[in-house]
């Protein structure tokens, strides 16, 4: 199941809440609906099922069912990345870090920005 960011807010209790619209199969939903039980909850206006956590996972990710039955954000890619920065350390690891962390949550890094190229005119030959 993926999952994309809508909206955060604020709880009753000072806790960042992310709310994140989720997409899949229709098993995939389905699944995703027995699992919430009575926590399950669909946007009102699009009809798309919600799913609420305390914890950011950037603005897109996946979400997986677990044998007991709870719903979990696949976090592989942010281990993936803490492993590599780990392994190298140094100004390589945190090197390692950024640019994971970057693809990760969709930024793009000024590095792979297109570079506008100025063609030569007659006055520079």
């Amino acid at each position: 199941m993926n999952v994309k960011l809508i909206r955060s807010y604020r709880s009753k209790n000072g806790n960042a809440t992310f709310v994140y619209g989720v997409s899949g199969t229709a098993s995939d939903l389905e699944a995703f609906e027995e699992a919430q039980g009575d926590y399950h909850r669909v946007d009102d206006e699009t009809g798309m099922p919600l799913w609420f956590t305390t914890r950011c996972i950037g603005n897109a990710g996946k979400l997986l069912i677990t044998t007991n039955g709870n719903i979990v954000p696949d976090m592989s890619a942010f281990d993936q990345a803490a492993s590599l920065a780990e392994q190298y350390g140094g100004n390589f690891g945190q090197s390692l870090a950024d640019s994971a962390a970057q693809a990760i949550l969709g930024v793009k890094s000024p590095a792979s920005a297109p570079v506008e190229q100025k063609q030569p005119d007659a006055s520079d030959l």
